[in-house]
C-alpha cells in the first residue's frame, strides 16, 4: 500500500525540493514527520536512490507551508533540512534558497491573493521565529516564473524574487551578538560569532592554513579541516545558548578573505560538514551584515564600498552573491540593521503526488480515524 501527498517540486535559488502544504502532512515535527520526509526524500542513502533527494544537502529540502494566524505574515514556512547520508531531519535553521519558492507556492495554492504587477509575501519563518519579506513578479495575478534575472550557481535567466531579511536579527538567539563579543578566541583562532538569519561562525582562511579561495573539492578533500572547523563551530554552538549542536546544521562556520573578483570579501561557506556549492542567503545575510558591523574578523577584510545602501558582493566557489545593506550605528551597542535584501530566482519543476509506503504513516484520513 502506498500513501500520496500532494507536492510541489522546486528549484529555489540554489537549492531544491518539494513543497508541502501543512494540512497534508503529520504536525509533529521530530516524530512521524521526519519518517514521512526521509521516506519522501529517500533518506538515508548516499544517493537517495529511493525517494526524491539529489544526494547533497542543497538538494535534499522540503519546505511546509500553511496559511498564518499572525497579524504581521500571510503564510508561515517550516524548513526541513533532510541529511542524505543518516536519518537526521534538522529543524534548526531557515532555508533562504528554498524561501523564494514560498510566495509562488503560497500564491497558486489560494493561501495568497496576488495583486498586479508585484505581490508582497509577509513569510514568518517557524524555524528562527522571524518574518522575511518577499516581493514577487505576479502580472495579471499571477505568478510568472520567466524573466531576465541571473544567479551564479544556476543556469539561465528567470523572474526576479527580492527577500528582505532586515528583520531577522538574533534568529536563534535573539541577539546580533549571542555571547556580546564582536570578536572572541576558539582555539587559538579569533572568531566574530553573530546571528542574523542564521547563527555563524567568521573564521579567517589564513588562521586555518587556507587562502579562503579554494575550490569546493580542495576543501571537501581536506578531512583535518573539516573536523577542526566541527569542533570549533560546536564550541561555537554552546557559547551562543545553543546548546549540543552537532547533529545541527547551525551554527554556520564560514572561512572569510580578502576580494580577488571585485567583490568585498571572498566567503567559503560550510553546511556544515561540506563546502557549499556556492553560498547560502542565510549565511550571506549574517556575513555581510558582518562586513558593516565594527570590530568583527569580517572588517579586517572587507573592501567596503560607499553609500549609505552598501552592495556587499560576496565571491564565493561559483561566482558571486550581492546583498544589500543599509544599517545605522558606530558601535556594536547602537548597531541597527535597516535593510538585508538580495534577489533569488525560482522555477517550478514538477507538481503531483509523492508515493511513499503507508507502513511509514497512512495519510491524514487514517490518523483521523484511528483518533476517533
Amino acid at each position: 500500500m502506498i500513501t500520496r501527498i500532494p507536492a510541489v517540486l522546486y528549484r529555489g535559488g540554489t537549492s531544491k525540493g518539494p513543497l508541502f502544504l501543512a494540512a497534508d502532512l503529520p504536525d509533529d515535527p521530530g516524530g512521524t514527520l521526519d519518517q514521512v520526509l526521509l521516506a519522501a526524500m529517500g533518506s538515508p542513502h548516499p544517493r537517495q536512490i529511493d525517494g526524491l533527494g539529489g544526494a547533497e544537502s542543497l538538494t535534499s529540502k522540503t519546505a511546509i507551508i500553511s496559511k498564518s494566524a499572525r497579524p504581521d505574515a500571510d503564510v508561515d514556512y517550516l524548513f526541513a533540512q533532510v541529511n542524505p547520508n543518516s536519518p537526521i531531519v534538522d529543524y534548526a535553521s531557515n532555508c533562504g534558497n528554498m524561501l523564494s519558492a514560498v510566495g509562488p507556492f503560497a500564491i497558486e495554492q489560494g493561501l495568497v491573493a496576488a495583486s498586479s504587477p508585484t505581490t508582497t509575501v509577509r513569510i514568518y519563518n517557524i524555524n528562527t521565529d522571524a518574518v522575511i519579506i518577499a516581493e514577487l513578479q505576479t502580472p495579471h495575478g499571477q505568478p510568472t516564473y520567466d524573466g531576465a534575472a541571473a544567479i551564479d550557481g544556476v543556469s539561465g535567466t528567470a523572474a526576479p524574487v527580492r527577500l528582505n531579511f532586515a528583520r531577522t536579527t538574533g534568529s536563534k538567539t535573539k541577539k546580533l551578538l549571542p555571547t556580546d563579543k564582536v570578536r572572541e578566541v576558539i582555539d587559538g583562532v579569533e572568531v566574530t560569532l553573530i546571528d542574523v538569519a542564521v547563527p555563524m561562525m567568521i573564521v579567517h582562511a589564513a588562521d586555518l592554513g587556507k587562502t579562503g579561495h579554494e575550490t569546493k573539492a580542495e576543501l571537501d578533500a581536506d578531512p583535518l579541516l573539516i573536523a577542526r572547523l566541527e569542533e570549533m563551530r560546536n564550541e561555537a554552538g554552546h557559547r551562543m545558548g545553543l546548546g549540543d549542536t552537532s547533529d545541527l546544521v547551525v551554527p554556520k562556520p564560514v572561512l572569510v578573505a580578502r576580494p580577488r573578483q571585485g567583490g568585498v570579501i571572498a566567503s567559503r561557506d560550510f553546511v556544515p560538514y561540506n563546502c557549499h556549492a556556492t553560498h547560502s542567503v542565510t549565511g550571506s545575510m549574517a556575513l555581510s551584515t558582518a562586513c558593516v558591523l565594527p570590530g568583527t574578523v569580517a572588517v579586517d577584510l572587507a573592501v567596503l564600498p560607499g553609500g549609505q545602501v552598501k552592495t556587499i558582493i560576496i565571491e564565493h566557489p561559483s561566482g558571486v552573491i550581492e546583498i544589500e545593506v543599509e544599517a545605522s550605528g558606530s558601535t556594536p551597542a547602537d548597531f541597527q540593521l535597516r535593510q538585508a535584501s538580495l534577489i533569488r530566482t525560482c522555477r517550478k519543476l514538477f507538481e503531483g503526488m509523492v508515493c511513499i509506503p503507508s507502513r511509514v504513516w497512512a495519510g491524514k484520513a487514517a490518523a483521523a480515524r484511528n483518533a476517533a
